[in-house]
């Protein structure tokens, strides 16, 4: 028994095989394809209903940055700790040399140090973190 048989014997679409005009006809029928529509259609109808229904955010750059507020500073923390971050992972992809051994108190400084590196960025950069923060988190207050 070959694979046109079976698509004979059980009028039904067969991978890789041309179907037959009538196999065809009852695969691709109007009636069916208006009934997968409307269950398309009654599928994204009960999907909208259930979601909640909020206000999109639309940043505002003419929204005005109280820069001397307690949420900016702990924003700017926020972009500082993001940029400490970014120099640790650059930090990490440098190989250091076994030749001198800085110890614990080598390691604690040159930490520090870029915790300056990442503190005099944020407040000079402008990268923007700090501010798109503040006005994402101004509209819940």
């Amino acid at each position: 028994m070959d694979i046109s048989s079976l698509a004979a014997i059980n009028n039904a679409y067969v991978p890789f095989s041309s179907p037959t005009a009538e196999a065809a006809r009852s695969l691709y029928s109007e009636s069916a394809f208006e009934e997968l529509l409307k269950k398309t259609q009654t599928a994204q109808a009960q999907s909208a209903t259930s979601l909640p229904t909020s206000t999109p955010f639309v940043p505002s750059t003419s929204m005005p940055i109280d820069k001397n507020s307690e949420l900016y500073e702990m924003c700017m923390e926020l972009e500082t700790f993001l940029i400490k971050n970014l120099i640790k992972g650059m930090r990490d992809t440098v190989q250091k040399s076994k030749l001198i051994d800085t110890g614990f108190a080598g390691d604690m400084y040159e930490d520090m140090l870029y915790d300056e590196y990442a503190k005099t960025f944020a407040k000079n950069a402008n990268l923007g973190f700090a501010e798109m923060a503040y006005r994402d988190l101004a509209r819940y207050l």
